[in-house]
């Protein structure tokens, strides 16, 4: 069984600990932030990032980044890459990935999630609890639909993007990277990587 540490104390780490538990493929060790509880979920707090080489000294196989901010995680991701750390595709049970789509390490795919046929989820990717990416669909790394999210066919979400809760992408439309897209926002337009952009259409931020 491979062991594994989690890089985050967060909500978003609370998740993917019971995710890792429904798998039951790792040993899970511990949690490594800059400060949190003694104990996650029942894991201990081990220390902050300062403590990883030691860790993977010390044989820890593997990590999962569970940290919800895209510039940290794609940050944390490359440093642990760097250090020998493998970092696994996380996928739940009760998710839905095609056959045909691919997950690239780190990426997460959450509950009720589907990643559609020739659809990729890019190293570090989140598609959260009940996000939808239809087919083809192209999610850029480390990159965040958030729960409830659909991309339509061909759309892509850029690099280091956020797609906000409940929000829609019309197919083949491009989101840039770095971009923000508001909760319940309509995108019925090409974004230009780092735009913010909420509404229905979805409209520039001022």
């Amino acid at each position: 069984m491979t062991t594994l540490i989690m890089i985050g104390a967060g909500g978003h780490a609370r998740v993917l600990i019971e995710l890792c538990q429904a798998l039951g493929s790792f040993e899970l060790l511990g949690v490594v932030a800059q400060s949190g509880p003694p104990r996650l979920m029942g894991l201990p707090l081990l220390g902050d990032e300062s403590h990883l080489e030691a860790l993977r000294r010390q044989g820890v196989q593997a990590a999962c980044v569970a940290v919800g901010d895209n510039a940290a995680r794609a940050r944390i991701g490359a440093r642990l890459q760097a250090l020998g750390f493998a970092l696994p595709a996380l996928v739940h049970p009760a998710a839905f990935v095609a056959p045909s789509a691919v997950v690239s390490p780190g990426a997460v795919v959450m509950a009720r999630a589907v990643l559609g046929t020739l659809s990729r989820a890019e190293r570090l990717t989140i598609l959260n609890t009940g996000a939808i990416a239809d087919h083809d669909v192209v999610l850029g790394e480390a990159s965040h639909a958030a729960p409830g999210a659909v991309l339509a066919g061909h759309a892509s979400l850029g690099a280091g993007a956020l797609l906000g809760a409940g929000a829609a992408v019309r197919p083949g439309i491009v989101v840039g990277a770095g971009a923000v897209i508001g909760a319940g926002a309509a995108v019925v337009a090409d974004v230009a990587p780092g735009a913010s952009m909420a509404g229905v259409p979805a409209r520039p931020l001022t």
